[in-house]
């Protein structure tokens, strides 16, 4: 049977939506005003792809697209573009949770690594398809890079401080999951 209260996964649940405003808070205050300064990972999409797959009841759908509608009208990027990318990367490695709770951290990384790049080309592909103003590709590589340096100390985070491990097989619930 399932052993997660339904008490824990709504703390979860808002322990998730915390997180996001958190780190939307601090992408909001201007601590850098210097143009060209550092790139910052995209840690909203390595926080929301690291739960999806240690526990994919802790971000549920709509939970996801919130964050993600969010912090695309927040960071002034194009309404729901990025927000839908991110939740059919989220949901597709949400399916795959299951057979990515065996895989070795590297099989994880690689795979998270496919979906940080395949979002990020799709991107700008739609937004050159659309005539919208497309970013430079430099600081767009740098951060897919950072992204993806990020994840191993997102997963670390996720782990040690937080408390969001991947499922073992007497965890899971009626679905699988």
């Amino acid at each position: 049977m399932n052993s997660l209260a339904p008490s824990r996964v709504w703390m979860m649940r808002a322990a998730f939506t915390l997180l996001i405003l958190m780190i939307l808070f601090f992408h909001l205050l201007p601590l850098q005003t210097a143009p060209g300064g550092i790139i910052w990972p995209n840690l909203i999409l390595a926080f929301s792809l690291s739960w999806s797959v240690r526990r994919p009841q802790y971000v549920p759908t709509v939970l996801l697209a919130c964050m993600f509608f969010l912090a695309d009208f927040l960071l002034q990027r194009p309404p729901g573009l990025w927000a839908m990318l991110a939740l059919v990367a989220c949901e597709h490695v949400k399916s795959q949770a299951r057979s990515l709770r065996d895989a070795s951290i590297t099989t994880e990384i690689a795979f998270i690594l496919a979906w940080i790049v395949g979002i990020s080309i799709s991107y700008r592909i739609i937004l050159a398809i659309l005539y919208v103003e497309v970013p430079p590709v430099g600081p767009a590589l740098l951060q897919i890079v950072a992204t993806v340096a990020a994840y191993p100390f997102v997963i670390v985070v996720t782990h040690a401080f937080m408390g969001v491990r991947k499922a073992k097989p007497n965890d899971t619930g009626t679905r699988g999951l």
